[in-house]
């Protein structure tokens, strides 16, 4: 299958990019589940950017620089906040409906680390109305074709000579593609984008979606792409602590409102580790803080109290939240809701330049599975979605510029995976049990607050993993349950690798053995 863009993933990221790239020509957009089984359609907060008076780009930028920990790139981070209202606009052109005022101006939330309020939201369904309008376009667009339950296997790169050396290098052609019958498909493009979004599901306890297994980085990876930042996993401070809540989040913007943190005993800690910015400090510092807590009392989780609040205000700024805790028997109005830290967002990837370029020719990324330099050592809350839209809108820019001979790009190859003459795994015992044994190992080696031993120990679990999981990648028929499994080994054991070269803790990366060096940026 031959189109001009080849778009994997379909959140924000790949969407947007999608509707731009439909005017230069036909794009084939692959996602591995439903078209809404997104980390995009989990979004509670919304997107940030500079939507009134009150507010300013320097604000903006300053937030963003000190979330970061020092370790953003201030060029880009400039270029996002100004390109963001609009970015914002034209999601209200695309349909976006984001709450108003009773003056028809936009509602703005406050997050963690933002001065302001500047979140454009639409109540705690944002990323589900995003996503909403999203499709709606897409399904109307007769030049995207939406392949649903279809999982990229790897990129296909082809050697091509350099005019100015004469040394080959490689260039992104398409991708192998496993549909949901197990058939292993080739799809060719002239320009081959990753926007799979995160990889939360390297931990044990995560608010992603199932699908977030890092498969953009690792498949980026395999074929010599350069990725970044790997060390830096934020955790989400409030993931509901509830043995029927799978992995559902309470949105920072509970906290933006004035929900408090407490203990067992009703008592309010977060003076102890942020006396300034208590609850709404950044999200490492936040997580660190409950980390600590939980560990210094023995508890299971501890609580956030929002039942100072009117129920209902509560009910209408927080609708799906109100109505998830109460199914589970917590009526927020009247109870503080019980929370633990979760991994929540991978502010590494797969390293691009300001057009989204990978070091990879013709290989682009979008999204959580980038690492632009926006986020640096911890991202701004909800800074991720405007993120993703102003990105989209820069590889359209750059391919629209450089349309005439990105058309020139000619591939006579002919491709081929073998798979259907190996046998078919007959036990997922096999694939079940290692994905376990990562999930636990990086949940309790690689987590909020890390050493170099246990960092060690790790790492030599997961080398042992990854050596079973690629005999059996070599001896069976591939499945989509097998590629996540080597995907996630892979991922895990860069996070691991990024965090035993960074000798200090900075942003999310706070490890017990450097608590104050300053040696500079790991890639």
């Amino acid at each position: 299958m031959e189109s001009d863009f080849l778009i994997i993933g379909s959140g924000i990221a790949g969407l947007s990019l999608a509707l731009k790239a439909s005017r230069l020509g036909t794009v084939n957009v692959i996602t591995k589940k439903e078209e809404v089984d997104t980390a995009t359609n989990l979004a509670q907060g919304g997107i940030a950017a500079v939507l009134n008076s009150e507010d300013s780009f320097a604000d903006h930028i300053h937030d963003t620089l000190k979330a970061g920990d020092g370790l953003c790139d201030e060029k880009v981070v400039r270029m996002v906040v100004e390109n963001g209202p609009e970015r914002v606009k034209e999601l209200i052109a695309l349909g976006v409906k984001f709450v108003k005022e009773k003056d028809g101006n936009l509602s703005l939330g406050r997050e963690g680390g933002h001065s302001k309020r500047r979140v454009a939201h639409a109540y705690d369904l944002t990323g589900r109305e995003i996503e909403r309008a999203l499709i709606e376009s897409v399904e109307q667009n007769k030049k995207i074709s939406l392949y649903e339950n279809h999982m990229c296997v790897d990129l296909i790169t082809e050697q091509q000579e350099t005019t100015q050396r004469e040394i080959s290098q490689k260039r992104c052609v398409g991708a192998y593609v496993i549909d949901e019958l197990g058939t292993v498909k080739v799809f060719l493009a002239k320009i081959v984008v990753l926007c799979t979004g995160g990889a939360g599901k390297v931990y044990l306890y995560t608010s992603n979606p199932d699908i977030a297994t890092g498969d953009g980085v690792a498949v980026a990876h395999r074929v010599g792409a350069a990725v970044s930042n790997m060390e830096f996993v934020q955790f989400h401070p409030t993931c509901l602590y509830h043995h029927q809540a799978k992995n559902f989040l309470i949105s920072e913007a509970v906290r933006g409102e004035g929900a408090i943190l407490v203990d067992e005993n009703n008592n309010r800690f977060m003076a102890r580790y942020e006396p300034v910015d208590m609850e709404l400090a950044t999200r490492d510092k936040v997580a660190r803080a409950i980390d600590t807590e939980m560990k210094r009392t023995g508890a299971d989780c501890v609580y956030l109290d929002i039942s100072h609040k009117e129920k209902a205000f509560l009910k209408e700024r927080f609708p799906t939240i109100y109505e998830k805790c109460l199914s589970l028997g917590i009526d927020i109005a009247k109870m503080p809701i019980p929370v633990v830290p979760a991994a929540h967002y991978l502010c590494g990837g797969v390293k691009t330049d300001i057009h989204g370029r990978t070091t990879i020719d013709g290989l682009f990324a979008l999204g959580e599975t980038s690492c632009t330099g926006l986020h640096g050592g911890n991202r701004l809350a909800s800074n991720s979605l405007l993120e993703a839209v102003v990105y989209a809108e820069n590889v359209f820019r750059y391919c629209e510029s450089n349309w005439p001979s990105i058309m020139q790009l000619e591939n006579n190859n002919c491709y081929h995976y073998d798979n259907a003459d190996k046998e078919k795994i007959d036990e997922e015992i096999l694939i079940n049990h290692n994905w376990d044994v990562i999930r636990r190992v990086m949940w309790n080696y690689v987590g909020i607050v890390r050493k170099e031993s246990r960092l060690m120990i790790a790492q030599q679990r997961i080398v042992e993993v990854r050596k079973e999981i690629e005999e059996i990648v070599e001896k069976f028929q591939i499945t989509p349950n097998m590629l996540e499994l080597r995907n996630i080994s892979l991922v895990a054991s860069l996070i691991i690798e990024a965090s035993l070269a960074r000798k200090q803790s900075k942003g999310l990366h706070y490890i017990l053995d450097y608590p104050a060096v300053d040696v500079g940026e790991s890639d």
